[in-house]
């Protein structure tokens, strides 16, 4: 069996664990604060904060940027539910635009339309480990007064031109265990607001600063020092382990030329959280036949979030919203493994076995597929 996924754990991950049970200081101790300079170091910004989970890290976000009801965020369909759910919980309204064929990414161009007098944020998703356009979305951001919130939970280390993921704005990482850096469940912010950092570390703390004193109202949102010590273990191999998923990467794309391959766009550095092809109007035959060949795959995401069933209830008519190119991609994708534990005889049965199952496609098609064109 090829696994979508597997997370890499050693010696070093299980030592530092232990070290953590030894010393009894189990919850948002020393490792947290460790965690927590280590990663804004590497992400090149002031404040890192954790959190229990990236779910509950965006709604902290949110609700510290005074985000609440009566507001809108533009945001994208085509992502994991939690970047909307995120939004509905703090009281706010999601408001959609469409997502860009060529890095399923949020079209610049359609998300000043969608700015009302109630926009507070736009927040654009880093889908499958490549970031969306930054710049045109700063420009938007900074020509209406609006915060740019980054939904990173799949960019860790993802870099736009030579910036990295995170320090465009407020930012979430996700650390559940299927991410390329992973601490089996847990979540960080990002930012170079000092104000924002220190309401965020309020919010998840129960509004304390000291203890039993609660400045503001807040939650328990803290991460546990077991969690930030696999974060520490696994922080120093980050680099090493993106530039393995790039050459698996690379190897797919040059067996499966001829298909719907991802591409990356010039001044971008994907990471490769995800290998994201294309199969239009055979994925589930191409899915059915990996699986019997021992392949795992994954379609991230079948529904888009606009036409998820309790959402009608929040955003009446949602799930009648012109996102052709997201209803196109939720229909075609499919994720096949790319993680740093393949060999290349690995790939190469995966490169193998697409061939033998799925149809390809000739120049033209792929470039209207890609583009939207008619």
């Amino acid at each position: 069996m090829i696994p979508i996924s597997k997370p890499d754990i050693g010696a070093a991950e299980e030592a530092a664990v232990l070290d953590v049970l030894r010393s009894g200081m189990l919850a948002m101790g020393r490792r947290t604060a460790d965690f927590e300079a280590a990663w804004a170091a590497y992400c090149g910004v002031g404040h890192a904060v954790m959190m229990s989970n990236g779910t509950v890290t965006t709604e902290a976000i949110l609700r510290a940027l005074g985000i609440g009801p009566g507001d809108e965020v533009i945001t994208v369909s085509f992502s994991f539910n939690a970047t909307v759910s995120t939004i509905l919980q703090a009281g706010a309204t999601p408001v959609f635009v469409d997502v860009r064929d060529s890095d399923f990414a949020m079209d610049p161009d359609l998300v000043e339309a969608a700015v009302t007098p109630r926009t507070k944020a736009i927040m654009p998703v880093h889908l499958y480990g490549l970031m969306a356009d930054m710049d045109p979305l700063l420009a938007i951001a900074r020509r209406h007064g609006l915060h740019l919130i980054e939904d990173a939970a799949q960019a860790h280390g993802a870099t736009y031109r030579g910036r990295r993921a995170g320090s465009f704005g407020p930012a979430m990482f996700s650390l559940y265990a299927t991410k390329n850096l992973m601490t089996g469940e847990g979540g960080v912010a990002t930012t170079d607001d000092d104000e924002l950092a220190d309401r965020l570390r309020l919010y998840r703390n129960h509004g304390m600063r000291r203890r039993y004193y609660h400045d503001e109202l807040g939650t328990n949102f803290k991460p546990t020092d077991l969690a930030a010590a696999l974060g520490l273990a696994q922080l120093p191999r980050l680099d090493e382990r993106t530039e393995q998923r790039r050459r698996n990467a690379a190897r797919l794309t040059a067996g499966l030329a001829g298909y719907l391959t991802p591409t990356v766009p010039e001044g971008r550095g994907h990471v490769w959280h995800q290998y994201t092809m294309r199969f239009p109007g055979e994925r589930d035959r191409v899915v059915e036949g990996l699986a019997q060949r021992g392949i795992g795959t994954m379609i991230y995401y079948p529904v888009p979030i606009h036409r998820q069933s309790y959402l009608q209830a929040y955003v009446p008519g949602a799930a009648d919203l012109p996102l052709p190119v997201t209803d196109r991609l939720a229909a075609e994708v499919v994720s096949i493994p790319v993680h740093p534990m393949l060999s290349d005889a690995d790939l190469d049965e995966i490169v193998r076995a697409i061939r033998e199952l799925a149809t390809p496609v000739d120049a033209a098609v792929a470039d209207r597929a890609r583009t939207g064109a008619s």
